[in-house]
């Protein structure tokens, strides 16, 4: 079965699978094309319930709190939160059933005449940031451009309803395992680490999901130089003749690399003579914040900008305008000369370790739920910096186990209780143990959803705990 946006859908049983933003979107799309939709979630809970009316009202068969296998379908959509073992994906599978992921359903609907070219970024950190700079120096350079997938814009919603010049999509490993004919034209690894392993049941899997992001691209597989796996991803992947492979380092670019040289952003890549000539894109005091990791977003955002042909002037002016998404390294407040840092947003050791590295002496408010990581290497790496650690949330053991066997001299503190407010607790012992020049820095290794709705709650709770206790922002 072919189905694309310019079919006869009227026939077409397809199941979405799940109820929220990449789900509704999915759902809608669906019926404007005309047809018979069905739609099922596990959940059964007041947003459900109010997307499930709208739908209904518009069609669509609703089954809240389902369980078991696929309804008699042509089509399976699937929402990301979905793992490929659920019951309704392998009874899908068994039928022969076609599964087709968000980004899968959003390609196949693009209109033909008008379709924008993808830009995708994945990775386990710095996915957001990077898609975000990104569209900024498209925006910079004049086009009609917008961040969509992972970062909450649907991109099902873009694709049938925007014209656009340009889509940057951000996109999560979960959203990878159901994707068959996606071609962007350039596409970016940014790293990868440990994350998701209970959504995919291995390392191994979680990687091989993230590799997919390279299949069929057109122009540009951009990889990050130190980080051997996405290479590997890349030398593996099954490209479109003629297209290249582009890495992104720190350090001197090689041929084919955008790097830094003496706190200049450098392109030798997208120029003629890559052998003897390099293109001046930004200075690293254009990045903010200018951490490292950060200026590696910046290069990777730059790759795919450049892939897609924009000037080095719109690099450059588009890392100027930039405005950092909420919760990423964010600076809260100064109180006594010690600095509160909101780092939210590292739901994993790795994003954790890369956030420690960037300040010398910390107050590190960490923990939450795990999802099955371990944290002896970056409590061995971060520990020199450590003055103190207060520690959260249902797995906190799991860290305070890693902080006594390879930082047994820093202060720990365990905070028992499940509710919103330790977080304010967890900024008075802070404030108790912190002194003129350290960082009090919530950078919590772990997903939020034991104890707030999500990263952000968290960041916020943290932020206002802080402001609270007489921040000024300066």
């Amino acid at each position: 079965m072919i189905l694309h946006r310019d079919s006869d859908w009227t026939p077409v049983r397809v199941t979405v699978a799940g109820i929220g933003v990449a789900g509704f979107a999915a759902a809608d799309a669906l019926m404007q094309l005309g047809a018979i939709v069905t739609i099922v979630d596990s959940s059964d809970g007041e947003k459900q319930r109010e997307r499930a009316e709208i739908l209904g009202a518009l069609g669509a068969t609703i089954e809240l709190a389902h369980q078991g296998p696929i309804p008699q379908s042509d089509l399976l959509v699937v929402s990301p939160g979905l793992r490929p073992s659920d019951p309704l994906i392998v009874s899908a599978v068994a039928m022969d059933v076609p599964v087709w992921g968000e980004l899968e359903l959003a390609w196949k609907l693009r209109a033909p005449a008008t379709a924008a070219p993808w830009l995708c970024v994945t990775g386990t950190n710095g996915k957001t940031t990077t898609t975000l700079m990104c569209e900024s120096m498209l925006e910079s350079a004049g086009l009609r451009v917008v961040a969509a997938g992972n970062i909450g814009h649907s991109i099902v919603d873009v694709v049938m309803h925007d014209l656009m010049d340009a889509i940057v999509v951000e996109v999560g490993a979960p959203q990878l395992p159901f994707v068959h004919s996606i071609s962007p034209l350039a596409s970016v690894c940014l790293n990868i680490a440990d994350d998701h392993i209970d959504h995919f049941g291995s390392m191994d899997s979680y990687v091989a999901a993230k590799a997919r992001i390279y299949e069929r691209v057109q122009h540009a597989a951009i990889f990050n130089v130190e980080d051997e796996a996405t290479l590997r991803m890349v030398e593996e992947a099954d490209v479109v003749e003629g297209a290249r492979a582009i890495g992104f380092t720190l350090g001197v670019p090689d041929v084919s690399m955008l790097g830094v040289v003496d706190d200049i952003l450098i392109d030798r890549a997208f120029v003629e003579d890559r052998r003897n000539t390099a293109q001046e894109l930004a200075t690293v005091a254009d990045v903010q914040p200018s951490a490292p990791h950060n200026v590696a977003n910046a290069l990777a955002a730059a790759g795919l900008a450049r892939a897609y042909g924009v000037p080095a002037t719109a690099v450059r002016d588009g890392l100027i305008a930039f405005s950092p998404a909420p919760h990423r390294i964010s600076f809260v407040a100064r109180i006594n000369d010690v600095d509160y840092v909101d780092d939210s947003k590292a739901t994993n050791a790795h994003a954790a370790q890369t956030s420690l590295s960037a300040y010398p002496s910390i107050v590190w408010i960490a923990g939450g739920m795990a999802k099955g990581q371990e944290f002896d290497e970056l409590v061995k790496s971060a520990a020199p910096r450590l003055r103190a650690a207060i520690l959260l949330g249902v797995d906190r053991g799991v860290l305070a186990e890693s902080l006594s066997r390879h930082a047994p001299d820093v202060h720990v503190t365990v905070l028992d209780g499940g509710e919103t407010g330790t977080m304010a607790l967890a900024v008075d012992r802070a404030m108790e143990v912190a002194r003129a020049g350290d960082t009090v820095l919530l950078a919590p290794g772990c997903a939020s959803w034991d104890m707030f709705r999500d990263y952000s709650h968290r960041g916020d709770l943290f932020a206002e705990a802080v402001r609270l206790r007489g921040g000024d922002s300066s």
